[in-house]
């Protein structure tokens, strides 16, 4: 292996190695708020008032540590995830860089143009929605139990709950709701576009008397998170209304004939019907907690993965 060759492996490896940073930050730093979002979204309407009433309700009736409900999954996956789709990020960044889709920076050396910044977030989000999707689905059927004692829930864990899917729907029910989740992951253009955009712009120059990079790249990943979730939103609520599926009528017990019954709904079909029911401002249900939870979540996220690639070198 010549000393390129090396290189190149050592770039990959620390991609992957900073997404994996990058997904238990996010376990940490965000559940409670997502487990907000989740049932503001696949609860009937009028169940609950708002964010602040989802928080009230979980909280007093269920305790607080039901917010962290499904949490599990998302520790052990988003990991996975964020390793997939940083990893796969970074990769996708060299190929481009490699296929001149750049631009002259001001230090003379070529960089991906933004555009390229946005296609390079657009295949690492497809490309996550393969690992992303059973995770997400066991973390939203998970959160969406409201029984406090654990004898009285449909499904006593993560494992339990994967087995149940496969038992009633085959293997490729753990991929409910994936062209939701493939919906839902293409708005990554628009957060590594944006990321890209706010530093490039010099809004939080680095450097003399301003910030460090680290802090920089803390604010321009919360600001990008933004843009995400203001794009992302009508198809989240999509995709987990998916995965919800048959919420709030309770998962059938395993057995041929519901097998039938439970035939997935399409991406158009669950849109059609939150359409119907709630009208647009039911594609909209969520949006307060993402916000909350997207600036900390995301901004914590992309300085560890940021700072990981720093530390191994392979930032540029």
């Amino acid at each position: 292996m010549n000393q390129n060759e090396s290189k190149s492996h050592q770039l990959r490896f620390a991609g992957v190695a900073a997404g994996m940073g990058s997904g238990l930050t996010k376990v940490a730093v965000g559940h409670g708020f997502d487990t907000v979002k989740t049932r503001m979204q696949c609860s009937p309407a009028g169940t609950y008032r708002g964010a602040l009433d989802v928080l009230t309700k979980v909280v007093r009736h269920e305790g607080v540590l039901a917010l962290y409900k499904g949490a599990t999954p998302p520790a052990v996956g988003w990991a996975a995830i964020d390793s997939v789709l940083l990893g796969s990020l970074h990769n996708y960044r060299l190929f481009l860089l490699q296929n001149g889709m750049t631009e002259i920076s001001p230090s003379g050396l070529p960089r991906l143009t933004l555009l390229s910044q946005g296609v390079a977030g657009l295949f690492a989000g497809w490309t996550s929605a393969l690992v992303a999707t059973p995770v997400e689905l066991l973390k939203v059927k998970l959160q969406l139990q409201s029984q406090k004692a654990v004898a009285d829930r449909r499904f006593k864990g993560p494992i339990d709950c994967a087995k149940q899917i496969v038992r009633v729907q085959g293997i490729t029910g753990l991929w409910s709701g994936f062209t939701g989740s493939l919906a839902f992951r293409s708005n990554f253009f628009w957060m590594f576009l944006s990321f890209e955009v706010s530093v490039d712009a010099g809004f939080f120059a680095t450097g003399g008397d301003t910030i460090s990079t680290g802090a920089a790249n803390f604010l321009s990943g919360g600001l990008g998170s933004f843009a995400f979730w203001a794009m992302a939103i009508p198809f989240d609520n999509v995709k987990n209304r998916m995965m919800a599926y048959p919420y709030p009528d309770p998962y059938p017990r395993p057995s041929t004939a519901l097998q039938v019954v439970l035939k997935r709904p399409s991406f158009l079909q669950t849109a059609r019907t939150i359409l119907i029911q709630d009208g647009m401002a039911g594609f909209f249900r969520g949006l307060t907690p993402c916000f909350l939870r997207a600036f900390p979540v995301n901004a914590s996220a992309l300085f560890v993965y940021e700072g990981t690639m720093r530390i191994l070198g392979a930032e540029q």
